[in-house]
């Protein structure tokens, strides 16, 4: 029964997951940050019920009036604020139920998961504690039905006997200091709440507790319009214990459970609870437990560092990895993205559950993965794209240098070219094609290729384009002089030109033209006769920023060849040119790409909808190289940000 729920529950999310990366794109979609919604959610709710705090009268005579103030005279500020406080703790609900559903489906309960299941469970029912606390304080008519609902709820329970209820059914029996243990009450269980959250995380590894900019963003702009088009007000009036309540609009979702304490028995409610409560806590351990296969622990050896690593029963790939401390590419962590896509060379796995244009059929069928979702069926090794650079970067200290500012000169509306000298005039073994780090002040970095080739050490050139809100990119553009010092690390990356006879296709996308540049004009410095013919694809003419060197290539090298592609170009353009999409350009001129060496480098989501496409089209998969990058420090190639 249990797996029949799950299949039919793996199925709807996988559709809706879908439908969202369509939507959102799979780095926003909010269904693969529902942990990190959560807490964020959780802060949201903190910070306004602070300034919430600030102004509440903890008196019985004081309370509604100090709350009616709040919402009423400063509109502007406690009013938005009650409201985004309130929207905001039943979006938190819903997500933390979202966030367990999800992981039922995908059975990610099991075994060293208990811990994060179990104390999930505990976080849900401490929110609804909290929030149902927090319902009384306003002390409206709805203050006063939750208190005396919950406290005749509670008097079920043996050893009470009525004695509790019979504090909040008198006017005479409420007064300020049962106000201000109701206050105790909100905040104790809050930090009770925030101590179990740091506990559920521990055995996640390298868990996230913020989602994306854009996703907090998008959050915080639905709870202030939700506040200002549907503001959270009081019912009724003050409360008054001399009149029973009997009308009322129950919250949907922190106060799901009351029209049951009015239909049923306090002990038929107690029952539901506790039966409940048992069997989420229980699912861990109830059939169907892992197969016979599951039963231990699995070897991986991870190539090419060599590096052997022990994988728990039902651990995907990445968080074993994660685990011991490698530093290996992903993002999604739900099989939606692609990003942490391997090799397996030798051994099993359930590939688990995973969207197909993450992972096609062609790629599955040559042996690729998603670390995210694969779990052991025995031992393994595989292959980790780039992860010989990944391993150094974690394992090996990395060299620092300083450089100075020489020359800023802006190739397009969003493209600029920096020179560098480093201060001590050292060279600086690269290879065509590899990237440097450029480290913040506050430890953050940004990673750009080496525009030049590698003879060239004693200045370095990068090609700098704008990301909106970027925190480097956007003080390249507005602060930097000249003269200005900055300090990088590196070499790093193995996007480098293979030994080979094979022709040699580039495909790159706006700024990935960056290493390209290096690789082609090493290669032209080396006497390289092989043919070259570069697609260049951006978004109009004017992105084109080197048009006329990469035109002077072809003039003067009889085997190199460029192709301009545009994939919105400007009426104004008056352009004769390929249009559409780079890497399709590409495939139309080459249907059969077997003896082909194909180097393919732009954003993330180019290059995991060209790679399959040209390994659908006959490229060797040991003859295709990629460099993907992305607008974040995190990136697991070159950016800028």
């Amino acid at each position: 029964m249990i797996g029949l729920v799950q299949a039919l529950l793996q199925k709807a999310f996988m559709r809706v997951e879908a439908l969202f990366n369509a939507a959102f794109g799979d780095r926003l979609n909010p269904l693969y940050h529902l942990g990190t919604i959560s807490f964020f959610l959780f802060w949201v709710v903190g910070a306004s019920g602070l300034y919430l705090y600030a102004f509440f009268e903890t008196g019985v005579s004081d309370a509604y009036a100090s709350v009616e103030s709040l919402t009423h005279r400063q509109w502007f500020a406690g009013g938005i604020l009650r409201s985004v406080h309130r929207y905001a703790s039943d979006a938190l609900v819903f997500t933390m139920l979202l966030h367990l559903l999800r992981h039922f489906a995908f059975n990610r309960f099991r075994s060293f998961r208990w811990l994060s299941w179990v104390t999930g469970i505990a976080l849900i029912w401490g929110i609804y504690a909290s929030g149902i606390n927090g319902y009384m304080l306003p002390w409206d008519r709805m203050g006063q039905y939750v208190t005396v609902a919950v406290f005749e709820w509670l008097d079920w329970l043996p050893g009470f006997g009525g004695t509790l209820v019979r504090n909040v059914i008198y006017p005479s029996s409420v007064n300020d200091r049962f106000f201000s243990l109701l206050t105790f009450m909100h905040i104790g269980v809050s930090l009770f709440v925030l101590l179990l959250m740091f506990v559920h995380v521990q055995r996640v590894p390298k868990a996230r507790t913020l989602p994306p900019p854009a996703v907090m963003l998008g959050l915080l702009g639905s709870l202030l319009a939700l506040a200002l088009v549907h503001p959270a007000l009081s019912q009724g009036g003050p409360a008054d214990l001399s009149r029973a309540v009997t009308e009322l609009r129950l919250d949907s979702w922190l106060l799901a459970i009351f029209p049951l304490l009015d239909l049923w028995s306090a002990g038929r409610v107690w029952a539901l609870v506790a039966v409940g409560t048992a069997l989420l806590g229980m699912l861990p351990w109830l059939p169907p437990r892992f197969r016979r296969e599951h039963a231990g622990a699995f070897r991986m050896m991870l190539h090419p560092s060599m590096q052997p690593i022990g994988v728990r029963r039902g651990e995907t790939l990445l968080d074993a990895g994660l685990r011991q401390g490698l530093t290996l590419p992903y993002e999604c962590r739900n099989g939606g993205c692609g990003v942490c896509l391997c090799t397996i060379l030798h051994g099993e796995v359930d590939y688990g559950h995973y969207q197909r244009l993450a992972l096609p059929d062609a790629l599955r069928a040559q042996g690729k993965a998603l670390m995210c979702c694969a779990t052991p069926l025995s031992d393994l090794d595989i292959e980790v794209a780039g992860q010989r650079a990944l391993q150094a970067r974690a394992t090996l200290p990395v060299r620092e240098y300083l450089a100075r500012v020489d020359r800023m000169e802006q190739l397009s509306a969003d493209v600029m070219r920096l020179t560098l000298t480093p201060i001590a005039h050292e060279a600086i073994d690269f290879k065509a094609g590899q990237y440097l780090n450029i480290v913040l002040d506050d430890g953050q970095r940004r990673a750009f290729s080496f525009a030049n080739p590698p003879g060239e050490t004693a200045h370095i050139e990068l090609h700098v384009r704008r990301i909106p809100d970027g925190l480097f990119t956007g003080h390249v553009f507005t602060r930097m002089r000249v003269g200005d010092t900055v300090r990088f690390e590196g070499p790093l990356g193995d996007f480098t030109l293979r030994e080979s006879v094979r022709p040699i296709l580039f495909v790159a996308g706006a700024t990935g033209f960056a290493p390209v540049k290096s690789i082609v004009e090493d290669a032209f410095a080396r006497g390289l006769t092989r043919p070259m013919i570069l697609y260049w694809g951006v978004r109009k003419r004017a992105d084109l920023y080197a048009f006329d060197l990469a035109e002077q290539w072809q003039r003067q090298h009889p085997n190199f060849r460029f192709v301009p592609v545009l994939s919105e170009p400007d009426p104004t353009d008056d352009w004769q040119g390929r249009t559409g999409l780079v890497h399709a350009a590409m495939l139309a001129d080459f249907p059969d790409l077997s003896g082909h060496e194909v180097y393919v480098c732009g954003s993330i989501r180019m290059v995991d909808v060209a790679v399959p496409a040209f390994l659908a089209q006959g490229l060797d998969e040991t003859a295709c190289f990629s460099d993907a990058f992305m607008p974040s420090a995190a990136a697991r190639h070159p950016s800028g940000g």
